[in-house]
């Protein structure tokens, strides 16, 4: 099979919600030196089933796999002063057992896991043979980019409201079940509109939907409508595509473009990043794989607990935007605007496969983890990384 062709499973088989998850077990130490990528990179099947070395190599390959779209660095680079500190005695729990930092590292096949606090590096660390210049894909955690980007659209004056019709964006939806749907609905994955997550079940929608935008949007466009919108919350893979696309289609030009112009070089980020796309002249995934260097994904953290507003004191995204957000749906306690909320004041961006950022504005913390579980989800890897969390939070509020 041609690589190009896996841009189809990447397109269906990247955002499982996190309440699919399934018990899993790991506790291996895994590395590939970056010099034998090029042997080991995946030549056939889902990007859901890569295991192994070539999951390694494919995860930080992603432009030798699928057509990408470039978000450019520019020339200068936002610093983040080091105040490392000794983490060898941080101990967390799970079921009763208790784990230190070189089994989670172990545990979650952790490629990278950085700590910010006040914007300033406390931990740096990389496993897997990554390092500082890797490039690694960050599945569904690019939906809270894309929530960024809404924001900044409608600052820009692209976008009037969150209340907009979806339609007014897309009119290939006009006369569907989309009909009376807002971009908040589809921000908060609550537009009503009938879709199956069911990676399990072969005929569900995420594993049947076109690969093609256009043809999605048909595709989404024959759903039924299950619920009023707004009222029901259901984890929907197709529809943080259409976010994408009514982003793409307010500002007439690509997100990779937009993501440089309004952050990426105004901000100070450090390497250039690539975004997959529909194709080789398509749009960019809405719901799927930016792949930055970890730092950069700290940097963003912290634009975003900055309230969306640059160094020199321009707002990318509107006042409050950050924190409407990050309030709670009328569908779901747990979701925001393509953010997930932990119910105390924290919230993060999640992937599959162990990608995360956790931010907690109380205490100017971000914590932001790359990783390689053996599978999409799984219950006991969410637990140490949400121990690994709490008690990296604990350690510092013990200062």
């Amino acid at each position: 099979m041609n690589l190009r062709t896996m841009v189809k499973p990447l397109l269906v088989l990247l955002c499982l919600s996190p309440a699919m998850a399934l018990a899993q077990s790991g506790d291996q130490t895994r590395w590939l030196d970056p010099a034998d990528d090029a042997q080991n990179l995946p030549t056939d099947g889902s990007i859901l089933f890569w295991s192994g070395d070539e999951q390694i190599a494919g995860f930080r390959n992603i432009p030798l796999l699928s057509p990408v779209r470039h978000v450019s660095r520019g020339d200068q680079v936002m610093p983040l002063p080091r105040a490392e500190r000794d983490f060898s005695m941080l101990r967390y729990q799970v079921n009763g057992e208790t784990f230190d930092l070189d089994d989670y590292m172990r545990h979650n096949h952790v490629g990278g896991v950085l700590v910010l606090k006040d914007g300033e590096i406390l931990l740096e660390r990389y496993g897997l043979g990554n390092d500082e210049n890797t490039q690694w894909v960050s599945f569904s955690m690019t939906k809270s980019v894309v929530s960024l980007l809404t924001g900044a659209a409608i600052a820009d004056g692209y976008i009037d409201s969150v209340n907009d019709p979806v339609t007014d964006y897309l009119p290939q939806l006009r006369g569907s079940s989309y009909d009376g749907v807002s971009i908040k609905h589809v921000l908060q994955m609550a537009s009503g509109t009938d879709w199956n997550e069911d990676y399990a079940d072969p005929t569900s929608d995420v594993a049947t939907s076109p690969g093609d935008m256009l043809a999605l949007m048909q595709f989404m466009g024959e759903k039924a409508r299950v619920a009023e919108p707004g009222e029901r919350f259901n984890y929907n893979t197709g529809e943080t595509n259409l976010a994408g696309a009514i982003v793409r289609a307010a500002i007439g030009n690509n997100l990779a473009a937009y993501l440089t112009q309004k952050i990426w070089q105004p901000w100070g980020m450090e390497s250039d990043a690539t975004w997959i796309s529909h194709g080789p002249y398509g749009g960019e995934l809405g719901g799927c794989c930016l792949s930055p260097v970890l730092r950069d994904w700290g940097r963003l953290a912290l634009l975003v607990m900055n309230g969306g507003v640059l160094h020199d004191g321009t707002r990318v995204v509107p006042e409050g935007w950050i924190a409407e957000s990050t309030e709670p749906s009328p569908g779901s306690d747990n979701y925001g605007y393509l953010w997930w909320l932990n119910g105390d004041g924290t919230y993060r961006a999640s992937g599959i496969f162990g990608q995360g950022i956790y931010l907690s504005p109380e205490q100017n913390l971000v914590i932001v983890v790359q990783g390689a579980w053996p599978q999409a989800t799984g219950a006991t890897f969410a637990m140490h990384r949400d121990s690994f969390f709490k008690a990296v939070e604990a350690s510092l509020n013990d200062d």
